[in-house]
């Protein structure tokens, strides 16, 4: 089904070097808001630094995948981390995920989409062909609709074969 996520994570971290050998994965793709950031927080923290150092260490690529229309809140967080972006991805399009495994020169059965939300992140990758891993929103939702919205994922994400999340709601 194309809005179950293959992995649900209670967050990022759980996303591991070794997670992502074992899937075969080299490059790693990842939204920015609410997957490893909420939307307030405009600079990585060190929990994110030494998470990327651990992929980067281990020989995963890893760039944000960002539907923000202006590429400056995508600029401002990826600098100085050693990543690089592809913003205006306008998922769940194939598009931005065909310009990704173009500009990184990786196939889709190497690739994985790391993301909080079914209807962007999740369909996007499953319809390009490339492992869906969900997380929590980072910061928790927010707002009446936000919370409409994380509430009616839910069913999606309790029907995925790898559930992982430690605290389901």
């Amino acid at each position: 089904m194309l809005l179950t996520p293959h992995w649900v994570f209670d967050d990022y971290t759980a996303v591991t070097p070794d997670f992502l050998r074992a899937h075969g994965v080299t490059l790693l793709l990842t939204d920015l808001d609410y997957t490893l950031a909420p939307k307030s927080v405009r600079e990585p923290d060190d929990a994110v630094r030494a998470w990327l150092a651990a992929l980067a260490a281990a020989g995963v690529t890893v760039a944000v995948l960002s539907n923000n229309r202006s590429p400056r809140r995508v600029q401002r967080f990826c600098a100085g981390l050693g990543i690089d972006f592809v913003g205006h991805a306008q998922k769940p399009s194939r598009r931005g995920y065909r310009r990704a495994l173009e500009k990184f020169k990786t196939p889709p059965e190497h690739t994985a989409m790391l993301g909080d939300k079914l209807l962007t992140d999740i369909l996007g990758a499953k319809r390009s062909g490339v492992l869906a891993l969900m997380v929590e929103p980072k910061g928790g939702a927010r707002g009446p609709w936000q919370k409409v919205l994380h509430a009616l994922q839910e069913p999606f994400k309790r029907t995925s074969a790898h559930d992982e999340r430690t605290a389901r709601q």
